[in-house]
């Protein structure tokens, strides 16, 4: 979209041209910075309602600190688009979550702004901590160090972690922490004493007063460390009392500020100028709205996290799907699941905040009683989910695969050491695309084999995955993992009978005669449009075997397919490093089969943002990757074989010579 010639924001390139307008002025700056994030998202999709309700919070901190020299870390960094727009990235701004773009989260690659890496929750104050006492080892006194999070970051366990390690180093940390709170705390108090309370507990004179009785009591010997505690703890419980505002703060001899207004851009200036310079750590509360401003997404937060593109006048949102088209994968999910719980009362559904993303609120609307959303915790998630199955339910527990990897230590001591039968759905694996690398979920394929008891697998497609899910919750299975990817499947009718599925068994799709292509998951579909290409244009023999199940392997396929075929290619959406093409190799190797194997997958470094068209293509996992990969297999395996041999194929010329190229090439005595 092209950039409006704002008043201000289009003449602020850093905090210092920030600074230097009035605080009068900053208000304008932050409707001007509303309406230029509303605009933007609405045609290049991205988080809008969390950035929305930080924008004043935004503007205060670059205003009063002196960033990127004092550090702000982002919780996620969903609330971070403000941020970036006034930190040098506002024409750019256009290209964000986009292929070769500026990143949907803060990232320190990108801009010295950016303190921290940040797209998993909770993590804002663990690091922040580590920052601050880092400076303070390096005598860098004067730097400031602020850690934002939101209240739902909060109820992950890390986040607990670094408070109370806040809470235990006192003495030598002077951090900030800002709860940006816009859902789970009530309204503020209206009213003459909550106002009285914040005004004086953050004015300079009273903490100058405050400080001056303490070092007069501790020369009396009146006071030392653990009363000064105690009596931290008193004021943050008697403000409490006062304001009727009792928080998980009370308890951590950490100086308790607000709650203030965090829509307030003066007041929140005047406060963070305050309290800035206090000794020892702080918390403020602030108060926001997610969506403020734009009364859409004001009404319905969660429909307006990231909503895809939409009209800015009507707040109708632009959808390109028909009833023709393949549903998404998180559909057919939840709609199996529901019907998979009608008819088996022990099964259950359990989500770390994600209810509405995998669409498990399908089957909460009908059995609330039977679904639960643990919050951001998918620790607990896991494990909650093993206590259910050690009483004998059978819990359906989703997980962006992302997300799993926090859960990894619940998986294998609570889940598998016990061989409890908890159906773990990692939702989104694979590439994801605008996200990016935090939020690919590309590990769990590798990290999941080699844990003992699991049943691994993966659909090709959402007749694939019903049948995996109904297969999932017979008895007497242990932990079974089904992983699948985000958005739309290859099946348009997919609604048919469930049947149940032989654990460890592959399938055939093609036979073939020259070279075997090995694929597990959705990656299938691609592969079958590669063949087809191949063996249309070169005129060759491919087979095609869809593994279905990472762990256990069909065996006895592979014995099949290691005696027939001398070339090899395995094709996943995960790490190649331990995944299929690993677990490939290694059975090969084990059966004494001389088979040349190439595997095709993610490689190890982490990989952008981008569509997943635009990122397949940019690793030749797409259906031409696919195809050049076979030509060029076949090419330089032959020419390692024969050097005499000439040029069998080219990958970029399917068509030519293909008579020749079978003659000389494929002939029966070739691999003989």
């Amino acid at each position: 979209m092209e950039n409006k010639n704002f008043t201000y924001i289009s003449h602020i390139e850093s905090s210092k041209d920030l600074k230097v307008l009035k605080k009068e002025e900053l208000e304008a700056v932050c409707r001007e910075l509303r309406t230029l994030i509303i605009d933007e998202v609405s045609q290049h999709p991205g988080h809008l309602a969390s950035s929305l309700g930080a924008v004043e919070l935004t503007v205060a901190l670059h205003y009063v600190f002196n960033t990127p020299y004092d550090r702000i870390v982002w919780d996620v960094g969903h609330q971070a688009y403000a941020h970036k727009i006034l930190t040098g990235r506002r024409d750019k701004f256009h290209t964000n979550r986009e292929f070769k773009g500026i990143s949907g989260f803060p990232s320190p690659k990108e801009s010295e702004y950016d303190a921290f890496g940040v797209g998993h929750a909770s993590t804002s104050i663990s690091a922040s901590l580590g920052m601050d006492i880092a400076s303070k080892l390096k005598n860098e006194k004067d730097r400031h160090v602020v850690a934002v999070i939101g209240d739902g970051a909060l109820t992950g366990g890390l986040a607990f972690e670094g408070l109370n390690n806040v809470s235990m180093s006192k003495n030598i940390n002077d951090l900030l922490i800002i709860v940006n709170d816009n859902q789970m705390a009530i309204d503020p108090l209206k009213g003459g004493i909550t106002e009285y309370l914040i005004d004086i507990t953050t004015s300079q004179t009273y903490n100058k007063i405050r400080y001056k009785i303490y070092k007069m009591l501790k020369g009396l010997n009146l006071i030392d460390e653990s009363r000064k505690d105690n009596i931290i703890r008193f004021n943050n419980a008697l403000k409490a009392t006062l304001t009727r505002q009792h928080n998980l703060f009370e308890g951590l001899n950490i100086r308790y500020f607000g709650p203030v207004d965090g829509h307030d851009v003066n007041e929140l200036v005047r406060i963070l100028s305050e309290i800035k310079d206090y000794k020892g750590p702080k918390i403020l509360h602030c108060l926001t709205k997610k969506g403020k401003g734009y009364e859409p997404a004001e009404k319905a937060v969660t429909e307006w996290h990231s909503p895809g593109k939409f009209c800015v006048e009507t707040g109708e949102k632009t959808s390109s799907n028909s009833v023709s088209e393949p549903p998404l994968f998180q559909h057919v999910f939840g709609e199996t699941l529901l019907e998979l719980a009608k008819s088996n009362d022990r099964i259950v559904g359990v989500s770390p905040a994600m209810l509405s993303g995998c669409s498990m609120n399908i089957m909460q609307k009908e059995f609330p009683d039977r679904v639960f959303d643990v919050g951001i915790a998918e620790g607990h998630a896991v494990t909650f989910s093993a206590g259910l199955a050690k009483e004998g339910m059978i819990p359906f527990c989703n997980i962006y695969s992302t997300f799993c990897q926090r859960a990894y230590d619940n998986v294998i001591h609570d889940v598998a050491l016990q061989n409890l039968h908890v159906v773990i759905c990692l939702d989104r694996a694979g590439l994801v695309g605008a996200d990016g690398p935090t939020h690919h979920g590309v590990f769990d394929l590798a990290y999941m084999r080699c844990i003992p008891n699991m049943t691994i697998a993966a659909p090709r497609n959402e007749i694939e995955l019903r049948n995996l899910m109904f297969t999932a919750q017979q008895p007497d299975l242990g932990p079974f993992v089904i992983r699948y990817p985000r958005g739309a499947g290859s099946v348009v009718d997919w609604r048919k009978p469930m049947q149940r599925l032989e654990v460890g068994k592959g399938e055939c799709l093609k036979e073939g005669e020259n070279l075997a292509v090995l694929t597990i998951g959705t990656m299938a579909v691609k592969a079958e449009k590669a063949i087809e290409k191949v063996e249309n244009e070169c005129h060759l023999s491919i087979a095609h075997y869809d593994m279905r199940f990472l762990k256990p392997l069909d065996e006895n396929m592979l014995h099949k397919i290691g005696a027939k075929f001398s070339y090899v290619l395995t094709i996943e959406d995960g790490v190649i490093q331990g995944g299929l093409g690993s677990a490939v190799l290694e059975f090969f190797a084990d059966h004494n089969y001389s088979v040349r194997v190439k595997r095709l997958g993610i490689p190890d470094n982490f990989i952008e943002q981008g569509s997943p068209d635009e990122l397949y293509a940019m690793l030749d996992m797409d259906e031409n990757g696919i195809s050049k990969t076979i030509i060029d297999m076949l090419q330089k395996n032959t020419e390692n074989d024969n050097p005499k041999k000439q040029q069998i194929v080219s990958s970029n010329n399917f068509g030519k010579n293909k008579n020749s190229i079978i003659n000389r090439i494929f002939r029966k005595d070739f691999k003989e």
